[in-house]
């Protein structure tokens, strides 16, 4: 198995990533135009897949991303941080009252790799990604360690993600896998005031 290679962020662009990503759904939920930083460090310009997740307490709000993503990461993270907001079709619209209620967690991944052999997969290190005619589920590495999951049953629901079969991923299907930075509002302890 050859390693995903991840770059790294400091904290300071983790935190600004995570005030970009409030700034660009607090804009959005009061009709403003969007306020991106003029200036960021080099690492932030750089484009990468990205997701973003919003919690209320214990419960997913919403999470929306972008696997290929052809704008720098900053920006990316903006519109994916909307997208999760308002557009994740599982969830009604966040509300600028609920805004200060909620937190965010960024996943930066790293590029994709195809699958060989599930025993490459890795509980807790690797997302996956499984497509078949024509359509695709995601879920992130965090995901399977959370809900306790061995591999074959990571790969189950990443099917049921996409709306096929579970044994789906069997049978001349694309698995694709990689890792993620991960990190939200919890580690800084940030909250919609500051």
């Amino acid at each position: 198995m050859s390693p995903l290679v991840m770059f790294q962020l400091t904290e300071a662009d983790q935190q600004l990533l995570l005030q970009i990503a409030r700034d660009a759904v607090r804009n959005y939920l009061s009709r403003q135009s969007p306020r991106l930083p003029d200036a960021t460090p080099a690492v932030l310009n750089e484009p990468h897949g990205v997701f973003v997740s919003i919690h209320q307490g214990d419960r997913l709000r919403g999470c929306m991303g972008n696997v290929h993503p052809a704008s720098p990461l900053y920006r990316s993270t903006a519109e994916c941080a909307i997208a999760a907001a308002v557009g994740d079709p599982r969830f009604m619209p966040l509300t600028g009252a609920e805004l200060e209620l909620v937190e965010f967690e960024i996943s930066v991944l790293s590029p994709m790799q195809r699958v060989l052999d599930i025993g490459e997969i890795e509980i807790g290190k690797h997302g996956l990604l499984v497509e078949k005619r024509g359509v695709r589920g995601l879920l992130l590495p965090q995901v399977a360690a959370e809900y306790g999951w061995d591999r074959e049953r990571f790969l189950q629901e990443t099917c049921r993600k996409a709306g096929l079969r579970l044994d789906d991923w069997k049978q001349d299907a694309t698995i694709m896998y990689f890792s993620a930075l991960v990190f939200g509002d919890k580690q800084f302890h940030f909250t919609a005031a500051t």
